[in-house]
């Protein structure tokens, strides 16, 4: 699955790390990033949440 935030479109709230906290965690700043190794791709189960989670819908999960 390829994985894409919208930097942009993230407020911070930080949806994504609690729902799938193996592939996403917060910067500094609090805005969601993709742990090293997700850079891209990943194949969690909990992506799909990850993405439904945010309520801004700064996450896209394709492929």
């Amino acid at each position: 699955m390829h994985i894409d935030i919208d930097k942009d479109v993230c407020i911070g709230a930080g949806q994504c790390a609690l729902a799938a906290p193996g592939v996403f965690s917060q910067d500094d700043d609090g805005y969601g990033i993709l742990l090293p190794g997700h850079q891209a791709y990943s194949d969690d189960p909990m992506l799909d949440e990850a993405a439904r989670a945010c309520p801004v819908g700064a996450i896209t999960v394709s492929g």
